[in-house]
């Protein structure tokens, strides 16, 4: 090989030994040190000097190198232990090696080489994977949850006609790459909702980001929308870290709780949306980004416009949608069948066959549900693991669900024959699940005629419900 090519890998050679971060020694056919990097010095603590030239047993007195060539073999990740004194720190002794002969073209012994991962080094490259890993994993499961069968508008429940014209409109806006604003009083499905619009949605093979923009402080806000570059600031990770944004890219972003979004960030919101791209904390230049953007609030943001809290530029780019999501509390003759629902996966989950008591069935009708489905849901848990049959009793829930003022009717939202159906439609549909859809046992059960219960089922606008029913207990 001509000498310039010869000084060519030398320098790639050197810089290969000074990049890793692992201890490397050759020697010749007769044990002699050739080279030793860096790194390998630093650990033993001799210079150079001293163990280039040398006999590879003077500065390792138990190496293997000299029986390794001899008998031309090799090892990997052999465990080696250092005789006293042959390390710079007594107590960083062990080693994993690998070892092995180099032949030239004619076969023939001419040198011994050997890898060393120090114990110390190999533990923070292990942290380094661990971490990396870990975040890995998070995304992976923030991908598995937005997957388009965990939530459809099939799996949300919900029959009443208010609730079930919000289904159509979230399945109208799945069709569409439209802004979507979802509004509505906390604990009302918002995040439910967003998840079977993208899932619904052509974007659903791709993922679904969440953040929730009043849980994050103001100065990490940015960077944990549009990310940062390596080195951007104090603490910032090695190699930077993309953002919500390129992580939602072809996908959906979902903005909760949009309200609380400082004023100066709502500008870059804006123009991210308005370019169609974002630039990470320290970068040199725009990233060009797709998503479709689903904001939710539960603050009245006309009202936080006119106050000067809120751009209204912004608001029109979010709000080409709206769908403003109904309490519980306008939804009577769905509480049931949501206390169900919560309940059977209480059952599944513990192997048991609890079952709310007729009076807390009143109860929970009559209740007003300030938390929505969040409460109702955390009532359900409370009293299950409180309870000490079979049964949920009115002993078991909170104490203010029992007062006067928890369950009082909603007067001006209602009039009484409309309650009175609410009532009945929800005890004819629970009873109709208990006996597995058999209309001749509920009527029985009901002390009306089936005839009667067919017409109240038609009455009640419960046609559907039942067709449902059955179709479930057909295919379960």
């Amino acid at each position: 090989m001509p000498e310039q090519g010869i000084a060519r890998y030398k320098y790639i050679f050197n810089e290969m030994l000074r990049m890793t971060d692992d201890g490397f020694i050759v020697v010749d056919k007769d044990g002699i040190v050739t080279d030793v990097n860096d790194q390998y010095c630093d650990f033993l603590g001799k210079p150079r000097e001293e163990i280039v030239g040398f006999s590879i047993l003077k500065t390792i007195s138990n190496s293997k190198m000299v029986d390794i060539v001899k008998r031309r073999y090799s090892e990997e990740l052999a465990l080696h232990k250092f005789m006293p004194g042959d390390t710079k720190e007594h107590d960083n002794n062990f080693v994993l090696v690998s070892r092995s002969c180099v032949c030239d073209d004619q076969d023939q012994a001419v040198a011994g080489v050997a890898q060393v991962k120090f114990r110390l080094q190999t533990l923070d490259s292990a942290k380094r994977l661990m971490s990396e890993y870990a975040e890995l994993e998070f995304y992976r499961e923030e991908f598995r949850k937005s997957g388009r069968h965990e939530v459809s508008f099939d799996s949300i429940i919900g029959e009443s006609e208010s609730f079930l014209e919000k289904k159509r409109l979230g399945l109208k806006a799945a069709k569409t790459d439209f802004a979507v604003l979802l509004t509505g009083e906390t604990g009302t499905g918002k995040e439910l909702f967003a998840r079977a619009i993208h899932n619904a949605s052509s974007r659903s093979d791709k993922p679904m980001v969440s953040i929730n923009c009043a849980a994050i402080p103001t100065e990490l806000l940015e960077s944990e929308l549009f990310g940062y570059e390596d080195g951007a600031f104090t603490g910032a990770k090695k190699g930077g870290k993309p953002g919500k944004f390129q992580l939602a890219n072809g996908g959906t972003l979902f903005l909760d709780e949009i309200g609380d979004m400082p004023l100066n960030m709502q500008a870059k919101i804006l123009r991210a949306l308005q370019e169609r791209e974002v630039e990470p904390v320290g970068g040199s230049g725009p990233v060009p980004v797709d998503v479709r953007v689903i904001s939710a609030t539960r603050r009245n943001l006309p009202e936080l416009i006119e106050s000067g809290d809120f751009r209204e530029d912004l608001y029109y780019r979010l709000n080409v949608i709206n769908i403003e999501m109904p309490p519980l509390r306008t939804r009577r003759g769905d509480i049931l069948e949501l206390a169900n629902h919560f309940l059977a996966k209480l059952n599944l989950e513990f192997q048991r066959a609890t079952v709310l008591s007729p009076e807390v069935k009143r109860c929970f009708a009559g209740y007003q549900w300030p938390g929505n489905v969040r409460e109702l849901d955390n009532v359900i848990k409370g009293a299950y693991a409180t309870c000490d049959g079979f049964t949920i009793d009115m002993t078991d829930l909170p104490a203010k669900m029992a007062s006067p003022r928890g369950s009082a009717p909603i007067r001006a939202q209602k009039h009484l024959s409309e309650l009175v159906d609410d009532y009945e439609r929800e005890v004819i549909l629970a009873v109709l699940r208990e006996n597995h859809g058999n209309c001749q046992q509920t009527a029985d059960e009901l002390g009306i005629h089936r005839s009667a219960l067919y017409k109240k089922v038609a009455k009640l606008g419960l046609k559907d419900a039942v067709q449902r029913l059955h179709q479930q207990l057909a295919q379960a």
